[in-house]
């Protein structure tokens, strides 16, 4: 049996600023943008409301990029890229990341896959243009 969920402004809040985001924030980064229209917001509170969107399936984790959580608002299956230089997360909704790769993985070791994610890593256009000045002054 689930217990109802009482409303909350602060919960709608922590909602709606990943909604309204594509930077795949952490949650330091929601409190950071809440705190100051609601000053009694406590990160523990961030961070308890975003593992009960995660369990509701409204939000899902990115991952861990540089030492922090990140989350996406969007849950539909789609891939990501993460700059191993500034930690920027975006997403490639472009890709298609297939059922037949799952039943190809699953046929060549035995598995039942479900799902997969797909998480690309690299240089982000504005680092890339950063390291090739770089090189170019140095030279």
């Amino acid at each position: 049996m689930q217990r109802a969920v009482r409303y909350s402004k602060k919960r709608e809040a922590i909602l709606e600023a990943i909604r309204g985001t594509s930077c795949h924030p952490s949650a330091e980064w929601v409190y950071r943008q809440l705190k100051p229209r609601h000053p009694d917001l406590s990160l523990g509170t961030v961070y308890r409301n975003l593992a009960f969107f995660r369990e509701q399936g409204l939000v899902r984790s990115v991952g861990t990029v540089q030492g922090q959580e990140r989350f996406d608002a969007i849950v539909a299956p789609h891939s990501h890229f993460v700059c191993s230089c500034c930690g920027c997360v975006q997403d490639l909704p472009g890709l298609q990341l297939g059922e037949e790769l799952d039943r190809s993985v699953s046929m060549q070791y035995g598995l039942a896959v479900e799902r997969h994610e797909l998480t690309f890593y690299g240089l982000c256009p504005s680092c890339l243009h950063q390291q090739n000045f770089k090189e170019e002054t140095q030279l």
